[in-house]
C-alpha cells in the first residue's frame, strides 16, 4: 500500500507491516521516517539489525537469507536494504519479488530508494514490494510550502513566530535563507530552540540567528521567473553564481523556457486548448500552474525579445566576438552576464518593467 508521510506516525501506532519501502530524495525527511520505523522496530522486539548496501556484484543470495534465517539468541531483527542507484538490476528484479513474497514474522524490512520515476514505481518487483507492505515516497518541500514547514518544526519546539504580518514576514525571511537545503533548515530551526526560550519569536531575534544557507537549483530559477517573483529570481541568481554555476547552464534553462512559452502562446493563439499544449510542451508539475498566468504577462513580442536578448548573450557568455544577433549593440548588454541573464528572467517575471541589475530588489 502506499502510505502519506504525514500518515506513518499513526500507521506505526497501530502496528507494524513486514516491509516498508521509503524513497525519494529528500534526505532529511527520509531519515526521519527510516528513523521512525525503526524506533517502532525496536519497541516490537526487532532487537538484530543487519544492513545491506548493493553495489556492483552484490550477492542477493545474501540478503534473501538474512530475511529467512533466525537469530542464534531469539531475537527478532530489522533488515535493511539501501540501493543508492535505485535500479537493481534483472538479479536484484527477481530477488525484491521473491522477498515480498516470503513473510517470516521475526523479519522486519526496510528498503530505501532514491526518487523514482514513473516507469520504475510501475515495474513487477516495486509494486512486489509496495503490495507486500507499505512505500513511501518523500516529495521535496516546495518554496511556497516552506513558511509553512518552518512553522510546523518551529512548533514542535514550543516555539512560534508573531501574529499577523511580522510573523509572515519572519517566516519568509527563514525560507528565503534556507530554500533548497532542508538539512540545514532543520538546523537552523534547532538552532533557534537553543538561543530562545519557548514561546513568541521576533523578526529580530530570528533575522540575527538564522545564516543564509540557501542552495538553488537552476531548473527552480524558471519557477521563479514563471511565478513574476522577481525579488527571488535576483536571489537565485545571486546563490547560483556564488556557487560556480555555470552561466551558459542558466541560459540554457532559461531560453528553453522561453521557446516552451513561445510555442504554447502561438498554439493557444490558433484555438488548440491550454491542457493539450501543456501536455505536448511536456510542462507538469509546479509548472503547470505557473505557466498561464505567465502567458498573460508576457506578449508574443516580449518573449520574441527575449529570445533576441538569450541569442546575444549565448556569445557572450561563450567569449564570442562578432556581430549580435537580433540587431542588438552590443554595448547595451551588461558586462557582467549574470545581469544579462537577470535581464532575461525579468522580461517574463515582469515585462511591463526594465529591472537593470544595478536597480533588482535587494535580496
Amino acid at each position: 500500500m502506499q502510505l502519506r508521510l504525514d500518515a506513518l506516525e499513526p500507521h506505526l501506532a497501530k502496528g507494524l507491516a513486514p516491509l516498508y519501502v521509503v524513497y525519494g530524495d529528500e534526505h532529511l525527511l527520509a531519515q526521519e521516517a527510516c528513523d521512525r520505523i525503526r524506533a517502532a522496530a525496536r519497541a516490537a522486539g526487532f532487537t538484530e539489525r543487519s544492513v545491506f548496501t548493493v553495489e556492483r556484484s552484490f550477492d542477493w543470495s545474501t540478503l534473501l537469507g538474512a530475511s529467512q534465517s533466525m537469530s542464534l539468541f531469539g531475537d527478532r531483527q530489522l533488515v535493511e536494504l539501501r540501493i543508492p542507484s535505485g535500479k537493481p538490476g534483472k538479479e536484484g528484479a527477481d530477488a525484491l519479488k521473491t522477498l515480498a513474497a516470503s513473510t517470516n514474522p521475526d523479519v522486519l524490512t526496510l528498503v530505501t530508494l532514491p526518487r523514482l520515476d514513473a516507469a520504475t514505481q510501475k515495474s513487477a518487483w516495486f509494486t512486489a514490494l509496495a503490495d507486500a507492505g507499505a512505500a513511501l515516497r518523500i516529495d521535496p518541500v516546495e518554496r511556497a510550502q516552506l513558511p509553512n514547514w518552518v512553522a510546523q518544526r518551529l512548533a514542535q519546539q514550543g516555539q512560534r513566530v508573531a501574529p499577523g504580518e511580522d510573523g509572515k514576514r519572519a517566516l519568509q525571511f527563514v525560507a528565503e535563507r534556507v530554500e533548497g537545503n532542508l538539512l540545514a533548515a532543520h538546523q537552523e530551526i534547532q538552532k533557534l530552540g537553543l538561543l530562545y526560550p519557548e514561546g513568541v519569536l521576533s523578526f529580530e531575534q530570528i533575522h540575527d540567528a538564522v545564516l543564509n544557507v540557501a542552495r538553488y537549483d537552476v531548473f527552480k530559477l524558471n519557477e521563479a521567473m514563471l511565478a513574476g517573483d522577481v525579488g527571488r529570481l535576483g536571489r537565485m541568481l545571486d546563490g547560483l553564481k556564488g556557487e560556480g554555476e555555470a552561466a551558459v547552464l542558466v541560459l540554457w534553462a532559461l531560453t528553453e523556457e522561453l521557446r516552451t512559452l513561445l510555442r504554447i502562446k502561438r498554439g493557444a493563439a490558433a484555438g488548440k486548448p491550454l491542457a493539450m499544449l501543456l501536455r505536448e510542451n511536456r510542462v507538469w508539475g509546479p509548472r503547470e500552474r505557473l505557466v498561464g498566468p505567465a502567458l498573460s504577462r508576457a506578449t508574443e513580442a516580449v518573449l520574441e525579445e527575449g529570445l533576441t536578448l538569450a541569442a546575444a548573450l549565448d556569445r557572450q557568455v561563450k567569449g564570442l566576438t562578432g556581430s549580435v544577433p537580433g540587431g542588438r549593440k552590443r554595448d547595451a548588454l551588461p558586462p557582467d552576464p549574470w545581469d544579462g541573464l537577470f535581464e532575461l528572467a525579468a522580461l517574463v517575471a515582469a515585462p511591463g518593467k526594465r529591472h537593470a541589475r544595478s536597480r533588482r530588489p535587494a535580496a
